[in-house]
């Protein structure tokens, strides 16, 4: 008896941590739907890897609707979409601290809701979130809330939807060499982003049966195994290439 390959949506797919976990996932066989807001760079993504693309802003309610509507049957999701942004609150815009919260935290509401409909039992959620949202960052106070926020939904949503088989977890993570990265002004040790997504691909071998909340993943600071210091493009042009 042959199985249908198991059906995912990933959301931040042109690029970081969803574009990895895109490639993992299509080498084991499945049916993927990417999406994010830029269209030229999500094409590329799901060309590379045979899945579809369907460009949209995962915290619009009807261009998420579009999304789930192209997979059909949803097992899998990856929140993997997001924004970091923002600065001091004394400087902070209004409508940067909008635009922060509207990426990171609407998003998941959106998302989850919209999945919802089609998700049946031994489906489930995955949403990447930050070490900013259990020890929150001066100057980013907008990423930090919203990043909390994040981690609070999931924990309610997990509680809501368990009776249905459906799993929630959320993947908290350190710095991550990825260009979202590209604005911060230090060097710093990060993850490699190809381990974070292997994490969250194994998340999805787990039976229904085993409850994990929360993965929390950071890159060890001393030791054979900690790696060179990672340079954001702005740390790089500031010539700041040594950790402090």
């Amino acid at each position: 008896m042959t199985h249908e390959p198991r059906r995912a949506i990933i959301t931040g797919a042109s690029s970081g941590i969803g574009l990895a976990t895109a490639h993992l996932l299509g080498e084991a066989g499945y049916d993927l739907v990417l999406t994010a807001r830029r269209p030229g760079p999500l094409r590329d993504a799901a060309s590379a890897i045979s899945a579809r693309p369907v460009a949209a802003d995962c915290s619009d309610p009807a261009a998420f609707a579009a999304v789930v509507a192209e997979a059909g049957r949803v097992d899998l999701v990856v929140h993997a979409a997001g924004m970091l942004a923002g600065t001091f609150v004394r400087s902070e815009s209004i409508d940067t601290f909008d635009q922060v919260l509207t990426a990171n935290l609407r998003s998941a509401f959106v998302v989850a809701s919209g999945a919802l409909t089609a998700m049946d039992a031994g489906a489930r959620f995955v949403f990447v979130s930050s070490s900013s949202s259990t020890a929150p960052q001066p100057g980013k106070a907008a990423y930090s809330a919203s990043k909390a926020g994040l981690n609070a939904f999931a924990a309610a949503l997990a509680g809501e939807v368990e009776r249905d088989g459906i799993a929630v977890h959320t993947v908290i993570t350190g710095p991550v060499a990825t260009p979202m990265l590209d604005d911060v002004h230090f060097p710093m040790r990060a993850l490699d982003v190809g381990d974070v997504a292997r994490a969250i691909v194994w998340l999805d071998t787990l039976a229904p049966s085993v409850r994990l909340p929360v993965v929390d993943l950071a890159s060890v600071d001393v030791g054979p195994f900690a790696p060179e210091p990672f340079v954001p493009r702005a740390a790089r042009e500031l010539g700041r290439t040594t950790l402090g």
